[in-house]
């Protein structure tokens, strides 16, 4: 047996697919066969059972699943740990981030790259949470800020942030508390307040749309969804016209780059949370390059989502 069996066993007893892994793996399914089958030689056993929907781990699949996990872990940290000495982290990093994050992160993360990573190459993508993690298990976005992602075993989900959703109106209907109200959070609303509010809201595939259809399965009331816009930036164009209101962030909001025109005001009873979350591939190797990365992105997404909050008052 060797690393790269292994490698590839866990692979495909992680994804149940020969397909899949040999996507993720960059190899020809055959090539991948192969190697599993000289395995299952040298062991003298049967690790996987075919079925009509991918593969499962035999009992024998089992028992070396857990230890071959293990191994890889050691042999990429033992790397890991003597890459730490070498001289500063080159390569090429690529960084997803959903819209509603890209604008205000952008400058401080090729700033951030050329202060403390000057020799290493960053690449930013935007795209919905949902794209960025397709993107980063097919390999081609290596760390990405996604709100409220699903757990699935290619992907390492690392919550950073917890942020309430509120209910987003234009600024005119706002109660001003003085100069700067534009700053202030608005009176709470309680979630069976909603369809109250004619709401501009992501489709079916946004999981803030999820989160919030599923609480008013729950609590026992329709919504009043008047438009279906998929981009928050363009949502927000159509909640400062006048066309409806959002429930989205206060993140979001202050990422629009103009604060002072929308009202914000807290869901309650009960709240509901979205959560921010780094996500890379539970497959490659993590590099220090990807760990300086991934450091400086937390650090700036954190900075960035409680911004406002040091002058949002509660009341």
């Amino acid at each position: 047996m060797n690393l790269k069996q292994l490698e590839y066993f866990v692979r495909v007893a992680e994804l149940g697919s020969f397909s899949r892994a040999a996507l993720v793996l960059d190899v020809a399914q055959p090539a991948l066969s192969r190697q599993i089958r000289l395995l299952e030689t040298d062991l003298r056993c049967a690790l996987l059972q075919r079925t009509g929907r991918g593969v499962v781990l035999t009992e024998a699949g089992k028992h070396l699943v857990e230890r071959a996990t293990a191994i890889l872990h050691l042999v990429q940290q033992a790397r890991a740990d003597l890459e730490e000495g070498r001289e500063e982290p080159a390569g090429r990093v690529v960084i997803g981030l959903p819209p509603s994050l890209g604008r205000i992160l952008t400058l401080s993360l090729v700033a951030g790259f050329r202060a403390s990573l000057a020799k290493a190459r960053l690449v930013i993508v935007e795209g919905l949470s949902t794209h960025l993690l397709e993107w980063i298990a097919t390999g081609r976005v290596d760390l990405a800020l996604v709100h409220n992602p699903e757990s699935q075993a290619s992907i390492d989900i690392q919550p950073i942030l917890d942020e309430p959703l509120c209910l987003i109106g234009p600024a005119r209907h706002r109660q001003r508390r003085g100069g700067r109200a534009a700053a202030r959070l608005e009176l709470p609303v309680p979630f069976a307040e909603l369809p109250q509010y004619p709401l501009v809201i992501p489709d079916h595939t946004q999981a803030i749309r999820r989160r919030v259809e599923a609480q008013a399965v729950l609590s026992g009331v329709t919504l009043r969804i008047d438009w279906e816009v998929s981009g928050i930036p363009a949502i927000l164009d159509m909640v400062r016209a006048g066309y409806g209101y959002a429930v989205l962030s206060r993140g979001a909001v202050h990422a629009s780059g103009a604060p002072q025109a929308f009202s914000v005001r807290p869901i309650e009873q009960p709240m509901l949370i979205s959560k921010l979350c780094l996500a890379s591939s539970a497959h490659k190797p993590t590099t220090p390059l990807l760990r300086h990365a991934t450091r400086m992105l937390r650090e700036l997404a954190q900075a960035a989502v409680r911004q406002p909050h040091s002058h949002i008052s509660s009341r």
